[in-house]
C-alpha cells in the first residue's frame, strides 16, 4: 500500500514508519520539521519506499496535490500534544491545529477514494470519567476536560461524521501512555512520558527521582505502531474506534528500576519527604485501557511488558547514543 502518515516526523510517526516499511508498504511522512538525521539513518535502508515531505498541516492545496498523487491510506497523526502551559499559550492553535486541520485532509481522502483513513486520537478522551472506573472500553461515556482532551474527542466525532456523511473508510484509534524511541518534546509536545524523562535524567549523569511511582497501562511505541498498522491494513474492521494499551498497569518507577538494572552505576528511586525531583507528571492517574476489540478481532495484544521494554529501550538507544 502507499501510505501517507500526517505528522509522520514525529514520536508516533516514527515509530509507525519502521512498522509499515519493515510490512512492505511505501511510507510518506509529511510534517512541517524535518526527518531527523538519526531517523533517516536508520530508515535509510528501504531507499525510495520511504519518502519525507516538509509541509504545513494546515496547506490544503499541498495537502490535496500529494494525496492526488496516489494513496491508499492517510494516519492522521499530527497533532499538538498539549500540557496545561502549551494549553495557556496555544488555545486555538490546539482547537486548529487537532480538529479543524483534519477537515480539508478528510475531503480530500473522499474526493480520490482513499481506501482508508485511521485518526490517532488519545485516551485523553475518556478525560474525567478515567477516574470513575476501573477499566475504560470504547462504550464508555467520555468526559473530556483539558482543550487537548476535548480536541481529540472532537477529532474522533469529526471522522465519524465524514465518513457518515460521504462513505468514507474512517476510524480511530485511542492511544493511552505512549512511551518508547524516537520520544522527543518539542513546540507541540510538552508532555514526555515519566520514561523519556527518567532516561533524561541519566543522560545528565543524575538519579531518576519519581515524585510518586506513576502508575499507568503504560504501552511500549513499537507495540502501538503495530497495532496502527494492523488497522491501516484490515479489509473490513468490525468497529470505527479501538484502544490501543498494554491492558495493564503497572508503575513507570519499576520501569526505571528495570533500566538501572541494566546500566550499573545508574539509580531511580521515589522522592524522600521534602525533596526536589525534575520529573513532572502529566495528567491525573487514571483507569486502564480495555483492548478486547483489538484482540478478539486481530488477535493484537501487546508485546513488551516493564522489563522487555526497558531492556528493547535500553538496546534501542544502544544504537542511538546521540538521542537524548
Amino acid at each position: 500500500m502507499k501510505i501517507v502518515v500526517f505528522g509522520g516526523t514525529g514520536f508516533v510517526g516514527l515509530n509507525l514508519a519502521e512498522v509499515l516499511l519493515a510490512r512492505g508498504h511505501d511510507v510518506t511522512l509529511y510534517d512541517r520539521a524535518e526527518l531527523p538525521p538519526s531517523a533517516r539513518r536508520s530508515l535509510a535502508d528501504y531507499g525510495a519506499r520511504l519518502k519525507a515531505v516538509q509541509g504545513d498541516i494546515t496547506d490544503a492545496d499541498a495537502i490535496d496535490a500529494l494525496i492526488a498523487g496516489g494513496c491508499d491510506a492517510i494516519v492522521l497523526g499530527a497533532a499538538i500534544t498539549a500540557g496545561d502551559e502549551l494549553e495557556r499559550a496555544s488555545t486555538a492553535r490546539v482547537l486548529e491545529i487537532n480538529v479543524m486541520a483534519q477537515i480539508p485532509i478528510l475531503l480530500s481522502a473522499i474526493r480520490h477514494r482513499v481506501r482508508r483513513v485511521v485518526n490517532l486520537s488519545s485516551a485523553s478522551a475518556y478525560g474525567a470519567a478515567g477516574a470513575r472506573v476501573e477499566i475504560l472500553d470504547e462504550e464508555t461515556p467520555c468526559d473530556p476536560v483539558s482543550f487537548y482532551a476535548i480536541s481529540k474527542f472532537t477529532s474522533e466525532r469529526s471522522v465519524a461524521r465524514h465518513a457518515e456523511l460521504f462513505g468514507g473508510d474512517f476510524l480511530s484509534v485511542r492511544l493511552t501512555a505512549v512511551f518508547g524511541p524516537w520520544e522527543r518534546p518539542g513546540s507541540v509536545r510538552d508532555t514526555p512520558s515519566l520514561q523519556y524523562q527518567i532516561l533524561a535524567a541519566f543522560a545528565r549523569g543524575e538519579p531518576a527521582i519519581m515524585p510518586e511511582p506513576g502508575m499507568r497501562d503504560w504501552t511500549y511505541a513499537p507495540d502501538a505502531a503495530e497495532a496502527v498498522a494492523i488497522l491501516v491494513e484490515a479489509e473490513r474492521p468490525r468497529h470505527r474506534l479501538y484502544n490501543i494499551s498494554n491492558g495493564g498497569v503497572w508503575p513507570a518507577l519499576q520501569w526505571g528500576e528495570a533500566f538501572a538494572a541494566l546500566h550499573p552505576g545508574l539509580e531511580c528511586r521515589l522522592a524522600a519527604p521534602g525533596e526536589k525531583t525534575a520529573i513532572k507528571l502529566h495528567g491525573p492517574a487514571r483507569a486502564a485501557l480495555a483492548v478486547n476489540r483489538m484482540a478478539d478481532e486481530f488477535g493484537w495484544r501487546a508485546r513488551f511488558g516493564c522489563a522487555e521494554s526497558a531492556a528493547a529501550m535500553s538496546a534501542w538507544l544502544a544504537q542511538h547514543k546521540e538521542w537524548i
